[in-house]
């Protein structure tokens, strides 16, 4: 069963996301779209990531902070990560995050003109495929339960 700290987390998250968007420097709006693409990108590692374990996570957080970078910037994206990181209740699944955080943003950040066109849904899908790809290299990574 889940600790209380990790449901406050979950439950929190979508509150706690678009402040940081703002905080970031986003508006309202752009905020609202930041929180499409975090809606969108578990949609996808769902489907796409889903029958090994790790593997739904790594995929989520590739494909959220590629598509983050490339259309809303690093900054925000770095924001956005760090906002969904603060506070976690487990340390060793965070520094996974953020490892597989830094490869989206790398890969967002050199794929920016093709990601930016296009619907979100089009884009993440994409983005599936190539965190799979990259979870079969060894280049996403996942915390095996104690």
């Amino acid at each position: 069963m889940a600790s209380l700290a990790t449901l406050i987390h979950a439950a929190t998250g979508v509150p706690r996301l678009y402040a940081a968007a703002l905080r970031a420097g986003a508006g309202p709006l752009e905020a609202t779209r930041v929180l499409a693409v975090s809606s969108g990108a578990l949609a996808v590692a769902a489907r796409r990531g889903a029958g090994v374990p790790g593997r739904q996570n790594a995929v989520r957080h590739f494909a959220w902070q590629a598509l983050l970078t490339a259309r809303h910037g690093l900054p925000l994206a770095r924001a956005l990560a760090e906002a969904q990181e603060a506070e976690t209740a487990n340390v060793a699944d965070s520094r996974v995050d953020r490892h597989n955080n830094a490869v989206g943003q790398e890969y967002g950040a050199a794929h920016a003109a093709e990601l930016s066109t296009g619907s979100v849904t089009t884009a993440l899908e994409t983005l599936g495929g190539v965190a799979l790809a990259k979870w079969d290299r060894d280049e996403l990574i996942w915390v095996r339960a104690p």
